[in-house]
């Protein structure tokens, strides 16, 4: 009987390029059962076997992954190549895994720099960046060599990148692309564009990269003309332009409301055939809906065969010009052409609907299915409120899953805050699992308006302690507290605390309530002081401080102040001539007080009110001159109040006058 040859064995190579192919494409179990055949042929694995398996992530189990260890150790390719132990290493770092990927890191003896890289990229992706910066020094110290990607890697975990920056620099490697475009990349994020053009100016060699990430910084800058120019640049020295540089010059010319640039960039954008991807097609969209009309931007949407719902809410998130179908009619083709609208689309059309369009996206965000979507459900609460139908906003509110609803869950709070439900405000906030600075200004300012002033403090005292940032809001309300308990203390340890963390510093209204909260605690010196500090005061600075001055019983500092007001060019309101009457009033300046009345009208362009005719009475019966209150009460051009008569009867029975007499 002949006998049958065994085939021949098939080299490692062939297997590795096996295992390769199904790795890259996400087929992991199609890849280990490739291995198991290549173990049971008696193949022996190479130092390219195992690594295309391991970075196959996220398709590859970690259970799976951690049972090729062994065979990497069982095969010697932990000790005599990298490129298995460092592909393991990887496969751990990324997972979280990192005491084991230490364990396996200090194992190997053969390490190269990319092992080291990625390790570093692996804390930086988990936002360990004391870690990251750590094990890059040990990179330097180890003379392992630095490459592109180390310092790549290193860079986010530094909060500026001028130390990278010049180590890069110091080892030449400025001026390769990757490192390059990510410390330009790097410098416009930390908002150091100027620096970044700098560097761009600089550069030997600029691919794509360089060019789009500059044309976007500049884009979403204060100067998006810049944008358009290195966008002509680029042209200029023949880099073909991608989707993303197209995005951002539209965006600039949407920022600029340039027609004729938008226009000729959509042409150019032809040209290179990448008008109709996704992200150019959205963004020519919402150029022409901003910048042009509706009705042409409504074409661009027509000439594009694959529609996306990115492209509908473009459409539909710019303000109506008058001259195309209403919002609801582009709603109803987005539905017809079969496009589902998101969260995006609902949170547009919610912005400012009438009261009758809000039940109907409320009915349509129900039955697609939207109305656990937090945004989407934060909207429609605030539409209620918005219409006075807070009742409804709660109604709805309370069907909502707290623990994921957490901005919807602010919105309502701040629905029953508004209708001073101050314990239903507190108790939805203090339910929730996770409190944001949101949180925790509505949860304090319910407290303000309350008067639980302690409970306050209480609640500011743990937002520290839980890490959140000081902010405006927050500010105002325990300043508001300070003010109404007359509390100096707590009112600079606040003032202190908003210096430190510059929040508020540079905030007129916050500075504002600072000038008000001294004056009414008595430290009028200190509220001047606050006010020389201001660099941007408004009619209320000045009011403040007039208010304050009459208030501490300074009158004619307070006319003073008054007068200067004027001349820095502030026209009074009721408020600043209520002020400065109230400091004639009780400083017995009788005449100044009168001339400033007479001038309501003719000077101040507006009109007396009942608060003024009763200061200035009260004012001219205090000095005894009841025949000129009486003649200021006959001249009203409105009944006076109980309040008004009450002081006038008052300084009649204080000077032994009737008021027949006075009126004879």
């Amino acid at each position: 009987m002949p006998r049958r040859d065994t085939p021949p064995l098939l080299p490692a190579s062939h297997f590795n390029a096996l295992i390769a192919s199904r790795a890259r494409a996400g087929r992991a179990a199609d890849a280990f059962s490739l291995l198991a055949r290549m173990l049971a042929a008696g193949v022996a694995p190479t130092a390219f076997t195992f690594a295309p398996i391991l970075s196959s992530s996220p398709s590859l189990c970690p259970r799976r992954a951690a049972q090729l260890h062994p065979h990497v150790l069982k095969c010697g390719l932990l000790h005599s190549d990298p490129y298995s132990g460092t592909a393991l290493l990887g496969f751990l770092a990324r997972h979280g895994r990192f005491g084991e990927a230490l364990d396996l890191f200090v194992e190997m003896p053969a390490r190269s720099v990319v092992t080291w890289n990625c390790l570093v990229s692996s804390f930086v992706q988990y936002d360990r960046l004391q870690d990251a910066v750590f094990w890059f020094r040990e990179l330097v110290r180890s003379g392992d060599g630095l490459s592109e990607g180390s310092l790549v890697a290193v860079l986010p975990a530094f909060r500026s990148p001028q130390l990278v920056h010049g180590l890069a620099m110091k080892i030449a490697l400025d001026s390769f692309s990757p490192v390059a475009n990510s410390l330009l990349n790097h410098y416009c994020t930390c908002s150091a564009v100027c620096v970044a053009e700098k560097l761009f100016n600089g550069l030997m060699f600029r691919d794509v990269v360089s060019w789009n990430t500059m044309i976007t910084a500049f884009a979403k800058s204060n100067l998006p003309e810049r944008a358009l120019e290195l966008f002509s640049m680029m042209e200029g020295q023949g880099a073909l332009p991608s989707e993303t540089t197209f995005t951002s010059v539209l965006c600039a010319c949407t920022s600029i409301k340039a027609q004729q640039h938008g226009k000729a960039v959509h042409a150019k954008s032809i040209k290179h055939n990448l008008n109709t991807t996704v992200v150019v097609s959205t963004s020519l969209v919402d150029f022409y809906t901003k910048c042009v009309s509706r009705r042409d931007a409504r074409k661009i949407l027509e000439e594009i065969h694959n529609k996306s719902t990115a492209c509908w809410n473009a459409l539909i998130s710019a303000k109506s010009d008058g001259d195309v179908p209403t919002l609801f009619v582009i709603l109803r083709d987005m539905l017809r052409s079969w496009i589902s609208p998101n969260e995006f689309t609902f949170s547009s059309l919610l912005k400012d609907p009438s009261l009758l369009d809000l039940w109907q996206i409320h009915s349509l965000v129900t039955r697609l299915g939207y109305g656990g979507n937090d945004y989407v459900s934060s909207a429609i609460i605030s539409s209620y409120v918005s219409h006075g139908f807070v009742s409804d906003a709660l109604a709805y509110g309370v069907t909502l899953d707290p623990d994921y609803c957490n901005v919807s869950m602010n919105v309502l709070a701040g629905a029953y805050n508004k209708v001073h439900m101050y314990e239903e405000t507190k108790e939805i906030l203090l339910h929730q699992q996770s409190r944001d600075n949101i949180s925790w200004s509505i949860l304090i300012n319910a407290c303000a308006r309350n008067g639980d002033y302690a409970e306050a403090f209480g609640f500011f005292k743990q937002m520290r302690i839980s890490g959140h940032q000081f902010d405006n809001y927050i500010s105002v309300s325990l300043l508001s507290i300070c003010t109404k308990i007359n509390s100096l203390v707590l009112g600079r340890l606040v003032h202190g605390l908003i210096i430190k963390t510059g929040s508020g510093c540079s905030d007129t209204y916050v500075r504002n309530l600072l000038l008000d909260m001294y004056a009414k605690c008595g430290r009028i010196e200190d509220c001047l002081k606050a006010f020389e500090e201001m660099e941007d005061r408004n009619i209320i600075s000045w009011t403040a401080v007039i208010s304050g001055l009459a208030l501490n019983g300074f009158s004619r500092k307070a006319l003073a102040w008054f007068k200067a007001m004027e001349e820095s060019g502030f026209k009074p309101d009721k408020v600043a001539i209520l002020a400065v009457l109230s400091a004639c009033r009780y400083g017995g300046l009788v005449q100044e007080g009168i001339e400033i009345f007479r001038r309501i009208e003719a000077d101040y362009s507006t009109e007396a009110e009942m608060e003024h005719y009763i200061c200035v009475v009260d004012m001219l019966c205090k000095c005894g001159d009841l025949e000129q209150a009486g003649a200021v009460i006959r001249g009203m051009p409105f009944r006076p109040s109980t309040i008004l008569w009450r002081t006038f009867l008052q300084g009649c029975n204080k000077y032994g006058m009737l008021d027949t007499q006075v009126f004879s």
